[in-house]
Order: structure tokens, then sequence, then C-alpha cells
């Protein structure tokens, strides 16, 4: 007994920061202490400058012999497109079709950059980290491209241009980060003290920082007015898919860092560029709304819990 609330304890340690910022920000929107504009402002400053450089000092200081790891970058793709397309079946018997493109992409499209990132460093340290990065620039380009794929399918008379995709994808900061920091961890480059130490005083905003505004983009009004398919799809995300995603790597030989990692990866709330992408298409941006939202509070129980039997069972 006193083994398992070791574990349990040991789980909230890990959850609990991360969620706790989230309602934090939850808090201080409702408060007035913070507003749309700064929400706005943050988000940026997270997405195109202080994110990529966690992600760029996280793998340039990694080994990539032990977090290089192809075989679950191929999992988690094999993984992504079969819950893709096991949820756009679904969406076709059960949900009308004016909104099966923003159920759809509800359902798998995970926030794996700030979420997921952060949850991976508070178990897994700089190995979360780093290997958390390499597996966001695979992340970051198939949720894009899927996205595009099946809210096209249901937005007639709306088009997005491929060749604006593909360009928003390789300018992608995140991407980008990525990309150079692999031949600087290959190649053993190193970088001068200071440049390092500047370098993660401006990185150590990021995570609170983007926390504070998933909070404050929560809209518990939005939930209240009109839920609808929204919570089909919020259970998708934070129920269906990371439990048999990670079943599923678990039977094919996958276990400890790796599993725990794409655990956490998998059970990551709706992304809040899911939001952006639909009223870009005009699509249904409440629905996008109420799931992000609804995927968002609910996460701080199905992580804790799922990180809790991965821990318990000694399999994450």
């Amino acid at each position: 007994m006193s083994g398992l609330l070791a574990t349990f304890s040991y789980t909230l340690e890990t959850t609990l920061p991360v969620f706790a910022m989230v309602f934090l920000g939850i808090g201080l929107r409702r408060l007035g202490w913070i507003d749309q504009n700064f929400i706005s402002t943050a988000s940026a400053l997270v997405f195109k400058a202080t994110l990529p450089t966690l992600v760029f000092l996280a793998i340039i200081k990694a080994d990539l012999s032990a977090t290089l790891n192809a075989n679950m970058l191929l999992f988690y793709l094999a993984a992504t497109l079969a819950s893709f397309s096991a949820a756009w079946l679904w969406a076709i018997k059960r949900v009308p079709r004016d909104d099966r493109g923003v159920y759809v992409q509800g359902a798998f499209r995970g926030n794996c950059g700030i979420v997921g990132l952060a949850l991976a460093a508070n178990l897994y340290g700089d190995y979360g980290l780093s290997a958390g990065g390499l597996l966001l620039g695979l992340v970051i380009i198939s949720y894009n491209i899927l996205s595009v794929v099946v809210l096209l399918a249901y937005q007639p008379g709306k088009q997005m241009n491929v060749s604006t995709t593909l360009r928003d994808i390789v300018r992608n900061p995140l991407i980008i980060a990525v990309v150079v920091a692999v031949p600087f961890a290959g190649l053993q480059i190193t970088l001068p003290e200071w440049v390092m130490t500047s370098g993660e005083y401006f990185a150590s905003l990021t995570l609170p920082l983007a926390l504070l505004c998933i909070g404050g983009a929560v809209s518990l009004k939005a939930i209240r007015n009109d839920s609808g398919p929204a919570l089909g799809s919020a259970v998708w995300k934070m129920v269906t898919l990371p439990v048999a995603c990670t079943l599923a790597a678990w039977l094919l030989g996958f276990e400890g860092r790796e599993l725990g990692l794409m655990f956490l990866f998998f059970a990551s709330p709706t992304a809040a560029a899911s939001f952006v992408m639909v009223k870009a298409l005009g699509g249904n941006d409440r629905m996008a709304a109420n799931i992000i939202a609804l995927t968002t509070l609910t996460a701080s129980v199905t992580v804790t819990v799922g990180v809790f039997v991965l821990q318990t069972t000694g399999l994450g």
C-alpha cells in the first residue's frame, strides 16, 4: 500500500505542476490580470522564439544515439495515421457532415509542443526534452498535413494552397530548431558557456508562459453554452486514442521512457492551433474551441491516471 501511495505521490509531482499553471491561467484571466492581448503576444513569443530555443538546446545537449529512436518515430507516425483514420470513419457514421472535419481534427491533434513537452520534461528530464523535441518535428509535419486534408474535405468552396501549407511547415520555427540542432548534436559542436546560459534563461520562459496562455484561452462559457459533438471528440482524444495507441506500442515491445514519452504525446489535449485552422477555413470554430477547452480541463485527470498506471506497472 505504501508503495502505491509513493507512486501516486510521484505521479502528482509530475503532472500537477503542469496543470496547476493551466488552471492558474484560467484564474488570472477571470481576475482580469491577463487579457487577450497578453495571450496573443506571449503565445507568439513562445512559438517564434522561446520554444524553439528550448528544443534546440535540449537536442544539442543530447546524445543522439540514446534519444534518436527511428522505431519510435515510425510507430508514432503509424499510430497517428491509424487514429486519424479511425476517428474519421467514426465521424462519418456519428457526426453531422459539416462538423466532421472539426471533430476529427480535435480527436487526433494534440498539444505536444507545450503540454506534452512539459510533462516529458517533468517525468524524464533532459531525455524527455531532447527525445520529445525530435518527436515534435514529426508531429508538426504530420498533424498539419492531416488537418488540412480532413478540414478541406468538409468545407466546400474553400481551398488551402498546397505550396503555401508546405512553406509554412518548412518555415515553422520548431521545425527549423530541430533541423539546425541535429547536426550540432551529431557533430558534438559546443557553444560558448555564456551563450548556453543566456539561452537557458530565455528558454526557461517557455513552459510557464505557454501554460498560462493555454489556461487564459480556455472559455468555460463556451462549454456551458454549447458542447454537442465536441464531447465525443474530446473522449476520443483523451481516452480512446491514448489507451489504444499506448497499448499497441506496448504490444510491439516499447517500454520504459519511450513508451512513457509516446503516452504523454498521445494523451496531450487538443492543440490550440486547431482552432486557428478551423477559423481560417470557415468551419465550426465554436465547436473547435469547445474541444480544446474540454480536453484541456480533463487532461489533468486522464494524464495523471495514465502516468500512474505506467508507473505502477513498471512500463513507463
